[in-house]
């Protein structure tokens, strides 16, 4: 199973439409990825590795496919409409990480 990571660091002054985001962004990333989309969460940073601590990251989105295959064969059809509405709801510029899920 891959594991798609779309990570939005926290830094001072960032703007996120939560709303916006998990109302209209996600539902249309939902959409136009289909069924290679084996699931979705959505994760907002709380706190670093201690209650004090800052968030390293403002929001966390995990997507779920069988293999990257099946990844990049349902992402780049869409790529630009996807990545050019992150404009929409943030200033942040997230990092992306792919990963192998080994358990879960």
């Amino acid at each position: 199973m891959l594991r798609v990571s779309v990570l939005y660091p926290a830094h001072e002054g960032a703007r996120f439409d939560f709303d916006d985001y998990l109302n209209r962004h996600t539902p249309m990333v939902e959409a136009k990825l289909g069924g290679a989309l084996k699931g979705i969460q959505v994760d907002k940073g709380l706190c670093g590795a201690q209650p004090d601590q800052p968030t390293p990251y403002l929001v966390a989105c995990h997507l779920l496919f069988d293999s990257q295959q099946a990844f990049f064969e349902a992402f780049l059809p869409h790529a630009a409409a996807i990545t050019a509405d992150i404009a929409t709801y943030t200033d942040v510029t997230p990092t992306i990480w792919m990963s192998e899920v080994l358990r879960a």
